[in-house]
């Protein structure tokens, strides 16, 4: 006797190649997307925002990188919906297509030298459009792993897609290094612009192994029994707004601190401190590895010793560290950068980011999955992500160099995330008693409208 068509769903596609299409999707994106981050640390303000000042030229290149996490939101309410109301498979290849398009356009764009204010202006678009892929990509990826995954092994299979934003930003911190032995003039003349370039390769290569998915089982059991949500941004702010700010919460001690560990920490030590670029590229190299490797760890622990905790000890771990890793970099040894950046991204941030989107998306049901869990993380992202770098170099400049108030800020919002998440199992369940109210009550009068029809 055959099985029910929603337990043999999985046998479509094997778990491997699920994980591999989630995976490299999300690499693939977050490689572009890091690129980007890694260029305005070194190389952005020079070629479009040239100043007389160089604390302004790297300010005004740190906003461009800012002002897309706000674009990011509005790319996930777009996509989320396609997503929740048509599929997973189907945003995960558009938003691809778009980051890869806007990626090679930067690499080939014409700088403020040669073309005056519509160098800068053409880069902000391309950086929207990346924005707006990228706001729509996460929680596909995401949801490709949760949701093919077994019951049991959810945080194992959540974290995989967590493990693309390090490997995304080794690939990325791999290419500068590479390019970054160019000779200086060669670098700042053309050696940038290879990165760009050749990432048409590698989103090729993503969207045919994307091309031969199907949807989640989760997804197609909701399709079929037509409990589809006509509006999933209404529903979602409706029913699941504390869940929403729970997300919220949840994600801006995993965004800021990683953008002060990962990007911040190459203008400040190889400005501030004047190490070499080398070293601080070696030393993010080393931390992204390490972090690849403990990220998915941290999902299988969670399995067993449950989300909330394995996040709540990361995220105390990473307000405890902020000032010992600033306290590392002092030290002015090419050993203590490297100490603290692999302590960064490769010991105390994995908790955080492994758990986090599984337990962002067990406090959403499948109607709105998409929707809530890319809301709360692309808002939570706005807030405290991209704007990380550019606060602390304003902290930098405005407190005489003393890196005290980016250590006060990281702490605050560790003690922000542990609250907001503490919440977390409770809001789910008045949540969920909610909308389960409301739907038994839309159910019935459309039953009763039937039969007056009738």
């Amino acid at each position: 006797m055959s099985q029910p068509a929603t337990t043999t769903a999985p046998k479509k596609v094997s778990y491997g190649k699920v994980l591999t299409a989630s995976l490299s999707g999300s690499a693939i994106e977050w490689f572009d997307f890091f690129l980007y981050a890694t260029a305005a640390a070194f190389i952005f303000d020079k070629q479009f925002f040239p100043s007389e000042d160089p604390y302004v030229s790297q300010m005004l290149s740190y906003l461009t990188l800012a002002l897309t996490f706000f674009i990011r939101p509005f790319g996930g309410i777009v996509f989320s919906h396609i997503g929740d109301r048509i599929g997973r498979k189907k945003t995960l290849v558009v938003t691809l297509s778009m980051m890869g398009g806007a990626t090679v356009a930067i690499g080939l764009l014409p700088t403020y030298e040669q073309v005056g204010m519509l160098a800068p202006a053409l880069l902000i678009l391309c950086r929207v459009i990346q924005g707006l892929a990228i706001g729509g990509e996460w929680g596909g990826a995401l949801l490709l792993a949760y949701e093919f995954a077994p019951k049991n092994r959810r945080g194992l299979f959540g974290s995989v897609p967590q493990t693309g934003i390090t490997i995304g930003m080794l690939l990325a911190t791999i290419a500068f290094s590479l390019v970054s032995q160019l000779p200086k003039d060669a670098f700042e003349a053309w050696g940038w612009r290879l990165p760009f370039i050749s990432s048409v390769i590698l989103i090729i290569v993503g969207l045919w192994i994307r091309g031969g998915l199907g949807e989640t089982p989760e997804f197609e059991k909701q399709k079929k029994s037509g409990n589809v949500s006509k509006l999933p941004i209404a529903e979602t702010l409706r029913h699941h707004w504390r869940s929403v700010l729970i997300a919220i919460g949840a994600k801006i001690v995993e965004t800021a601190p990683f953008y002060i560990f990962a990007t911040f920490v190459v203008s400040y030590a190889t400005g501030t401190l004047d190490f070499e670029r080398s070293t601080v590229l070696g030393a993010v190299s080393a931390g992204a590895l390490a972090s690849t490797i403990m990220i998915p760890v941290m999902g299988w622990l969670s399995d067993s010793w449950g989300r909330v905790r394995v996040y709540m000890v990361g995220a105390a771990a990473i307000g405890l560290f902020a000032a010992p890793f600033f306290l590392l970099l002092g030290i002015g040894q090419d050993w203590a950068v490297f100490m603290a950046v692999i302590i960064g991204l490769g010991v105390v941030w994995p908790p955080v980011t492994a758990t986090l989107g599984t337990l962002t998306s067990e406090i959403f049901s499948t109607r709105v999955r998409y929707t809530g869990v890319t809301l709360g993380y692309q808002v939570g992202a706005a807030l405290a992500g991209g704007t990380a770098p550019l606060l602390c170099t304003f902290l930098l400049a405005r407190f005489d160099g003393s890196w005290a108030p980016i250590a006060i800020y990281i702490g605050s919002i560790a003690v922000l995330s542990i609250v907001a998440v503490s919440f977390a199992p409770r809001v789910a369940q008045a949540d969920s008693e909610i909308e389960a109210g409301e739907t038994e009550t839309g159910t019935s009068r459309e039953v009763a409208t039937a039969g007056a029809n009738k």
